[in-house]
């Protein structure tokens, strides 16, 4: 039975925001309140999308926390989500969309019967397929910088050019461009946007500066002013 939140917005319109948007920023941290302090950074840079996956310490509360705090301003997701039941907890505490690092077909349908969209893992073609037909709005081509980065993700794109990729694993500001050229339908980043050393130091600033960088190099891909 289904329990999704009767307020809660469609999973076409949580997928409209985050193409407009492009990036999706890998929020990893070792405390709760660095994985805070990074999702309020790149919000300042002008990224209103975040990850925040299951490898930080009580990631649901931190989604908590994050959506009761910034409502409608952001999108908030979980990442590395590995099973139904954590992707249920997840979505409870009020997780906009779920990403996972692979495919697994119950998670899949745990998430889509509380009416949030789901970004399965895939790498190989054969992957790719069977994630979109799971019903996947966008499929995490992961790692993808480590098989040939932009160049693989045009070579998904002409057989596929109806599966929207989220390429994620090796994307940074000099390739952002080359991505988004090459089909990307957003960005996933993760170190190279979400610096734990610079937030463990105090320097926010350098998480934001990133940010607002990175948003301008999708702008520029896109043609956008």
């Amino acid at each position: 039975m289904s329990v999704a939140p009767t307020k809660r917005a469609s999973r076409a319109e949580i997928c409209r925001r985050i193409e407009a948007v492009g990036i999706v920023p890998v929020i990893r941290a070792a405390t709760a309140e660095l994985a805070l302090r990074a999702a309020e950074a790149v919000l300042a840079g002008g990224v209103s999308i975040f990850e925040i996956t299951m490898t930080v310490p009580d990631a649901p509360a931190v989604i908590r926390s994050l959506v009761a705090k910034l409502g409608d301003r952001a999108v908030v997701g979980a990442g590395t989500v590995l099973s139904a039941e954590v992707a249920r907890v997840c979505i409870e505490a009020g997780a906009a969309f779920v990403v996972s690092p692979g495919l697994d077909l119950p998670t899949v349908a745990a998430v889509h019967e509380r009416g949030v969209p789901m970004m399965p893992g895939a790498l190989t073609p054969t992957e790719v397929i069977a994630a979109w037909k799971s019903g996947a709005e966008m499929v995490k081509i992961f790692p993808c910088g480590a098989v040939g980065g932009s160049k693989y993700l045009r070579a998904l794109r002409g057989p596929l050019p109806e599966v929207k990729l989220l390429p994620t694993g090796g994307v940074n500001l000099e390739n952002a461009g080359e991505y988004i050229a090459a089909g990307a339908a957003a960005l996933g980043v993760g170190s190279e946007l979400i610096d734990v050393a610079a937030l463990a130091a105090g320097n926010d600033a350098v998480v934001t500066e990133r940010a607002r960088a990175l948003v301008a190099a999708v702008r520029a891909a896109r043609g956008q002013p």
